[in-house]
């Protein structure tokens, strides 16, 4: 259980964030949403270790921890996906999924090992890539966002964060990725999807927590709420009592 409470950030004259707090239990798919401007990036960079907060905590397993770095999210087991992917596009599939982890023997390469364990991977999440040894450029979006999500998974992490995963596929494309999110849910990680995509939050998620304005401003069951309820939220046009753990 990764949990973020009370974290506030201020950059000179903007709060980004305001006392703010999300939970991310374990076998749940957590939908982050809200306007442009709302802290939705600000508290993924928190929980990434990239921005360090002003004040709040973050605990694991109900123990503070403390994120000062990236570093410190992959050791705790906190992987991030974002939106521009990060892949090289002149690598094939395998050396993507194992940059910077690369299997070693004797300070030499074992690219075998490597292939199998690539193989074994996106066979797991029922990824199907007819060639892992032509370079990304040549896949398709949906197929490079399944690669990038499948190389966060190489380090075995607990928390995988997504950030719009859906943005600029197509239909087709778009219901592979989803599927996707749902195999990690199913691994039993805690899944954060930050999208602006109502439709395919929707689809994914089990409850969708709302920023407007670096606050909290509501957390649903996505099975007891409506589209209109969550948009009244993002909008200002309601504000839904009680802190994420009162309405988890």
């Amino acid at each position: 259980m990764f949990a973020a409470s009370g974290v506030s950030k201020t950059y000179g004259a903007v709060q980004a964030l305001d006392d703010v707090s999300l939970d991310l239990p374990p076998g749940e798919v957590v939908a982050l949403v809200g306007d442009n401007g709302a802290g939705k990036s600000t508290l993924v960079k928190v929980l990434s270790g990239v921005v360090i907060p002003d004040s709040g905590t973050v605990e694991q397993d109900g123990a503070p921890v403390r994120l000062q770095s990236p570093h410190d999210a992959q050791r705790l087991g906190i992987a991030t996906v974002h939106q521009d992917l990060a892949l090289c596009e002149n690598l094939d599939v395998v050396a993507n999924l194992f940059l910077g982890a690369e299997r070693h023997r004797w300070s030499l390469l074992r690219p075998i090992r490597m292939e199998r364990a690539a193989r074994d991977l996106l066979t797991s999440l029922d990824v199907r890539i007819r060639d892992i040894r032509v370079p990304v450029a040549m896949l398709s979006g949906g197929q490079r966002q399944s690669v990038a999500i499948a190389r966060a998974l190489v380090a075995d992490p607990r928390v995988v964060m997504l950030d719009e995963p859906t943005a600029a596929l197509g239909v087709e494309q778009t219901a592979q990725v989803l599927d996707l999110i749902r195999r990690l849910r199913d691994r039993g990680l805690s899944v954060l999807v930050i999208s602006h995509n109502l439709a395919d939050v929707t689809a994914v998620s089990d409850r969708i927590a709302v920023l407007r304005l670096g606050r909290n401003n509501g957390s649903f069951r996505t099975a007891d709420t409506t589209p209109e309820e969550v948009v009244a939220a993002i909008t200002g046009g309601v504000a839904v009592a009680g802190s994420p753990k009162d309405l988890a």
